[in-house]
C-alpha cells in the first residue's frame, strides 16, 4: 500500500543473533550492497551487561514435549514453549497479524493451542491480543508484540541481527492492509520454496523508506537530480518511475538452489489503488497481489491501462 513517510519504532535492526539460524556464504547477484550489512557465517553467543541477563534452562525433554524454557530478562523470568517463542517471533517481524492466520500458519489450524498460547504470552505481558473495528458491520482480531516482547526478542538473540522487529500499531485505520501482509509473505515464501528458495529475511516498507530517506537527505540539494536519484534507487535494488523512487509493501531476500542472495519486492494492491498508481508499481517490477475479491476489478484496471502485469491472488 503506498503511504506517506512516517515516524515508525523501527525496532531491533541490530538485534541479537539467532544462534540456531543457519548462514552459509553467499554469493551477491541482484540485491544491493547494503542489504549484506551485519551478515556473518558465524553465530555469536548471547552477550551479558551490568543490567540484564539472558539464562535458559537446559533440559533434554524440552523438544519432546513442549516444557517451557526460563528466559531472565533484568529481574523478571519469562517461562516460554517453543511455540510460544515461534509466535512472538512471526508477530515481531510484520508488526501485526491476524489472529487467524496465526493459527492457520504457525499452528497447523490447531486453534486449541493457538488460544493457550496467546493466553499464556497476553498473560506475560509479552503479546497484546486486540479486536478492532475495521467497518460499521466488521472486526479483525489482531495480536502485536508489547515493548517487553520486543525487549525479549532483542536481549535472547532470537532474531538474526539484521531482521528488524517491531511493537504495537502505528496506523490503526491500515490495519487490515498490513495485517494481510503475513498471508501474502506465507504465500511467497511457498513459490519461492518450490523453486529450491530459502528465505533468510523480510523487510517492510517501514524499514525500506527509512533507509531510503536516508540516503536521499545525505545528498542535499543534489537529491532532486534524477541521476542521483537513480544511483540511491540502484544501491537500495529500486528503480526511479516518473521521478518518484516506489516503494513495496514487502520485500522478501532469499537464497537460491545456488547459494546467490536475491530479492523479490511485493505490492498488496486494493480496489482503492488508483490506476497510475499501480501502473507506476508494475514498472518498478513488482509482483502484485490483490484480495480475491478485488483482483477482477484489479486486472481490469490493468487491462484498460495495457499495463503488462498479472494480479496475483492473495
Amino acid at each position: 500500500m503506498s503511504r506517506d513517510i512516517f515516524s515508525h519504532d523501527q525496532q531491533g535492526a541490530r538485534g541479537a543473533r539467532d544462534t540456531s539460524t543457519r548462514r552459509s556464504v553467499r554469493q551477491q547477484t541482484s540485491t544491493p550492497p547494503d542489504t549484506q550489512d551485519g551478515r556473518n557465517s558465524a553465530p555469536e553467543a548471547p552477550g551479558r551487561d551490568d543490567t540484564s541477563e539472558v539464562r535458559e534452562q537446559d533440559s533434554t525433554c524440552d523438544e519432546r514435549n513442549g516444557s517451557p524454557r526460563a528466559y531472565y530478562i533484568r529481574d523478571r523470568a519469562y517461562l516460554l514453549r517453543d511455540s510460544e517463542m515461534h509466535s512472538l517471533k512471526e508477530v515481531g517481524k510484520f508488526r501485526v497479524i491476524t489472529v487467524s492466520d496465526l493459527g492457520k500458519f504457525a499452528y497447523s489450524g490447531n486453534r486449541e493451542r493457538l488460544e493457550k498460547d496467546i493466553r499464556a504470552l497476553a498473560g506475560q505481558s509479552l503479546l497484546r491480543d486486540k479486536t478492532l473495528e475495521i467497518s460499521q458491520k466488521k472486526t479483525l482480531r489482531v495480536v502485536t508484540l508489547t515493548k517487553a516482547g520486543h525487549r525479549l526478542l532483542k536481549n535472547t538473540n532470537q532474531v538474526p541481527d539484521d531482521q528488524p522487529i517491531y511493537h504495537g500499531l502505528v496506523k490503526p485505520r491500515e490495519v487490515k492492509h498490513d495485517a494481510d501482509l503475513y498471508r501474502l509473505y506465507k504465500k511467497e515464501v511457498a513459490r519461492l520454496e518450490r523453486s529450491g528458495g530459502r528465505p533468510v529475511r523480510v523487510l517492510l516498507d517501514y524499514e525500506l523508506k527509512r533507509n531510503l530517506n536516508r540516503d536521499l537527505a545525505q545528498l542535499g540539494a543534489e537529491k532532486d537530480g534524477l541521476n542521483a536519484k537513480e544511483r540511491i534507487a540502484e544501491k537500495h535494488g529500486l528503480q526511479v518511475v516518473n521521478g518518484k523512487i516506489p516503494v513495496p509493501d514487502l520485500r522478501i531476500e532469499y537464497e537460491t538452489p545456488e547459494l546467490q542472495l536475491r530479492h523479490v519486492d511485493l505490492e498488496l494492491a486494493t480496489r482503492d489503488y488508483r490506476p497510475r498508481a499501480m501502473a507506476e508499481k508494475a514498472a518498478a517490477g513488482f509482483s502484485l497481489y490483490g484480495r480475491s475479491e478485488d483482483a477482477s476489478r484489479l486486472r481490469r484496471v490493468l487491462d484498460e491501462r495495457e499495463i503488462t502485469a498479472g494480479i496475483l491472488t492473495l
